[in-house]
Order: C-alpha cells, then sequence, then structure tokens
C-alpha cells in the first residue's frame, strides 16, 4: 500500500479531528449558529483555490442533480454542524470527538435502509456496539450527557445522509459541492445567527474560526478525496476514521480535559465498531447498467475500461460511459455498486 496516500489520509484526519476541540474554546464568545456560519464559510474559503482551477462553478445541471445538492446544503451545511456546537457546548470535547464516529456507522445503516447498499452480520453488529459505546459516553458526562449524546448523534445522522446525496452527485465534483455547502449553509448560517444574537466576537476569535473551517473542512475534504484516489475509498476510510482520536488527544494537551475511564472504553468499542462496519464487504453476481458521468476514478479498479493516452494519470475525472456489464467481485458500497439485493447474497 503506498506511503503517500497514507499519510494524506492521516493529515486530513488529523485536521478535521482537531476541529471540534478548537471550536470548543470559541464557543465562549460565539454562538452555535454563527460559529457554524463561520466554519463553513471557511471550509469554502479553503476549498475556492480548487474550484478557481477548473474554471467552473460545478453546479449540477439536471433537477434531481440540483434537488441532492440542496439536501447536502440543507442537512450537511446547514444542520448537521450547528447540532454538533450545540452538543459541544453541552458535553467536553473529547468525548464529542468520540461521538462523531457515529457518522461512518450511520452513513452504512442509511445506505443498508434506504440507498441500495448491503450490510451484512458484520456491518449490523458494528452498528450495534457503536450505539453501546454512545450510550456509555453519555453516563460519563453527567446530567448534560444524553442531551449531547443526542444532538451529535443527530449532527451524524445529517451528514450522513449528506454524504448519500452527495456520493450521487456523479456529475460535480466533490470540492464543487463541498465549497457551495460551505459558501451558502455558511452565509444563511451566520445570518441568522447574527439575527437571533449580537455579535460581540473579537477579530481574532473571527479569523481563528474561518482559519479552523478552511483547514479542518475544507483543507481536509480536499485531502481526504486526494487519498481516496490513492488508496481506493475503503481504505481511506480505515485512515480517516483515526480523526476522533486526534480530537482526543487535542482536547487533552490543548484544553486540559482529563481522559476518564468511560471515555476509554468508549474509544476502544467505538475503533471495534468502526473495524467491523469497513469490513463489511461482500460478493455476489450482479448487474452495471449502461451509464455515463463524469467522476475521479482508476483504470485498476475493474469498472474503467475505456482508453486513454499513455502519459494519462492514474486517477482523474473526466466524462465517459459504462457499457453493461455483469461480474462477480468484492466490492463495498459506491457509486459504481447501488444495488438491491436478493436473499442472502
Amino acid at each position: 500500500m503506498p506511503s503517500g496516500p497514507i499519510a494524506i489520509a492521516l493529515l486530513a484526519a488529523a485536521l478535521f479531528g482537531a476541529a471540534t476541540p478548537a471550536s470548543k474554546a470559541l464557543l465562549t464568545e460565539l454562538t452555535p449558529l454563527q460559529l457554524a456560519g463561520l466554519l463553513y464559510l471557511g471550509a469554502a474559503l479553503g476549498l475556492a483555490p480548487a474550484l478557481a482551477r477548473r474554471r467552473s462553478l460545478g453546479l449540477p445541471r439536471s433537477r434531481r442533480g440540483r434537488r441532492l445538492l440542496l439536501g447536502s446544503l440543507v442537512f450537511g451545511g446547514g444542520l448537521g454542524p450547528v447540532l454538533l456546537l450545540l452538543g459541544l457546548r453541552l458535553a467536553s470535547a473529547a468525548s464529542v470527538s468520540l461521538w462523531l464516529s457515529l457518522e461512518l456507522v450511520a452513513t452504512a445503516v442509511l445506505g443498508a435502509l434506504f440507498f441500495g447498499d448491503r450490510l451484512g452480520v458484520a456491518g449490523w453488529l458494528g452498528a450495534g456496539v457503536a450505539l453501546g459505546a454512545s450510550l456509555l459516553l453519555s453516563l460519563g458526562e453527567g446530567a448534560a450527557g444524553p442531551a449531547a449524546g443526542a444532538l451529535v448523534a443527530a449532527a451524524c445522522l445529517c451528514w450522513a445522509f449528506d454524504n448519500h446525496w452527495t456520493a450521487l452527485l456523479d456529475a460535480a465534483p466533490a470540492s464543487a459541492a463541498a465549497f457551495w455547502k460551505g459558501f451558502v449553509a455558511g452565509s444563511v448560517n451566520l445570518a441568522l445567527g447574527v439575527a437571533l444574537a449580537p455579535f460581540g466576537a473579537s477579530a481574532a476569535a473571527t479569523a481563528a474560526a474561518l482559519a479552523i473551517g478552511a483547514f479542518g473542512y475544507g483543507a481536509s475534504i480536499s485531502l481526504y478525496v486526494t487519498a481516496a484516489h490513492g488508496l481506493g475509498a475503503t481504505r481511506a476510510q480505515l485512515g480517516f476514521a483515526s480523526a476522533p482520536l486526534f480530537g482526543v488527544a487535542l482536547a487533552a494537551v490543548a484544553l486540559g480535559e482529563p481522559l476518564r475511564a468511560t471515555q476509554l472504553a468508549a474509544a476502544a468499542l467505538l475503533a471495534s465498531s468502526l473495524v467491523l462496519v469497513l469490513r463489511d464487504r461482500h460478493e455476489h453476481l450482479h448487474e452495471h447498467a449502461a451509464l455515463a458521468h463524469t467522476h475521479w476514478h482508476r483504470h485498476d479498479d475493474g469498472h474503467h475500461s475505456h482508453a486513454h493516452p499513455k502519459d494519462a494519470p492514474v486517477a482523474h475525472a473526466h466524462w465517459h460511459e459504462h457499457v453493461p456489464t455483469r461480474h462477480a467481485h468484492p466490492h463495498w458500497p459506491d457509486l459504481h455498486h447501488r444495488h438491491r439485493h436478493q436473499g442472502n447474497p
């Protein structure tokens, strides 16, 4: 496995994980709505150079694509960060960082229930373990723990829907969708936050919030997509799943939060849950219908056999067509494997 993409995936995880404890410190000067707006506007600023290099707005042209982007804006950029910050105001940054592991589990469960994915015994077991770990964390946070855990879990549910809707935006690059999510949702949340409460944050806190968004969300997204191109989505997720550990470490070092036994036990349970969910691949005979779209891809994945010049990069994006195919191979739910299953494949 190449070391470069692994390092990139871990850097993406570190930046995203650090955003939670860094945001905790800013909630003394900013309301959750104001901070959510600044974080996502910062993400848009961080992603703007990538969009400028493409010389395209990257907006979907179809009505379906616009609906998907709207859902991503409302749930992923609007509701998700506000719910997270409301939970962060009630609980320690370390616990909130660990709760964020629920996003991957929620994505897998929603995929099985609503998006044509399959979740086997290991996946459902992993989801159950994650739920138990979350309840354990709630108990360790005192009276506010259940409310904080429910808020962060709701944020993860919003981002899980966002993950599926964004994945279906195969005509728009990930950086473009993330830019518009950050710009539009960030502007709306900031405007609402200022309308509901006076904006009393210092210039330093405002700049810090924009910087956290630019690196913890914008740069992290770009780095994760880059790592996924080199490693594949599943291996990149394994690296990115370490983000909560970086958040816990920074909360202990920078904020001085003590690590409690319940947090350590929950961390072990969540780690085992993620392993179970990510190992839940399967193999069966399946069909691919004819399809034409744009997305990043490699030609060694068994689904992209069209010709290219010899100097074409290994991973790249362009408009291409897929011919109908029927085959069997181990696979993980992704852009090309959103099929319904019959029986117990």
